[in-house]
């Protein structure tokens, strides 16, 4: 999924807990599985940042030079503007957008 086109809130919200027991049956599972997708979320958005953020990287090592590039602001801006992963990550649990299976319980059934 997209991280950029997302309809999570970009703030806290309270949530019910109710809502994230239905699908596992269980609140401490829900957690784990909305806590992996947040990591892989995180993942991505640094990668992506990284990528876009070298297009502007200059190869002098002077720690005294310092310079402004408006482009690299705009970018670190609109990152920060976006919602952060673990907020994503719940959007997508309650939407049911987020695959996941627990083998310990698929081999306890056969």
């Amino acid at each position: 999924m997209d991280f950029k086109k997302t309809n999570a809130p970009t703030n806290t919200v309270t949530r019910n807990m109710v809502d994230f027991v239905q699908e596992t049956g269980n609140v401490y599972e829900s957690v784990v599985i909305m806590s992996k997708r947040a990591n892989q979320i995180s993942v991505e958005m640094k990668d992506e940042l990284k990528q876009k953020l070298e297009e502007f990287g200059t190869t002098t090592d002077n720690l005294e030079e310092m310079f402004e590039n408006r482009e690299q602001i705009e970018i670190s801006r609109y990152y920060e503007r976006l919602p952060k992963p673990t907020l994503i990550a719940a959007q997508e649990f309650e939407d049911d957008k987020i695959y996941f299976r627990n083998p310990a319980k698929e081999k306890d059934n056969m």
